[in-house]
């Protein structure tokens, strides 16, 4: 009697992990993403890192006027670049430059029907803090980060 009831027991887990994979995969970057943190294109170093500071925000996605994300700004990465000297760090300088100067890659992106696991994968492929998720236009309509996904894993895993 007690082998037919750890058997049971051992077919119900594994009932509960088959449903628990599936969950897990049709968990989508659309369902758990965050509002996106942007600036304009326009946007000078300065507005930028006053954006920042003032929202407490660690990166920012430089937008265009359609709202398309065109490029990714890390705090780290402005950081980096002032106390390195590559760039003037006065105020003057930082006033008439446009953000988007600091940056030459486009954000890498997913869709609103991205499953997170992927999401993460790329995170962790790419060494990234965030990704943008854009709509099916391409415009950006929210992020998901490692705190997204260590926010929301952990209860397909326990």
């Amino acid at each position: 009697m007690a082998k037919t009831r750890n058997r049971k027991k051992s077919a119900d887990a594994r009932l509960v992990q088959a449903g628990a994979k599936a969950a897990v995969r049709r968990l989508t970057c659309g369902r758990v993403m965050k509002s996106p943190q942007m600036v304009m294109e326009g946007a000078s170093v300065h507005e930028v890192l006053e954006t920042m500071i003032n929202k407490n925000w660690d990166h920012v996605f430089i937008i265009s006027e359609d709202g398309i994300p065109i490029s990714r700004i890390h705090a780290v990465d402005v950081l980096k670049l002032t106390s390195r000297k590559t760039v003037n760090g006065n105020l003057a300088w930082m006033m008439a430059t446009s953000a988007k100067q600091l940056v030459n890659l486009p954000p890498l992106q997913v869709g609103l029907s991205t499953p997170l696991l992927k999401a993460g994968a790329l995170m962790l492929t790419h060494d990234l803090n965030q990704l943008a998720v854009v709509d099916s236009d391409g415009v950006l309509v929210g992020f998901v980060s490692h705190a997204t996904m260590a926010m929301h894993l952990p209860r397909f895993i326990l």
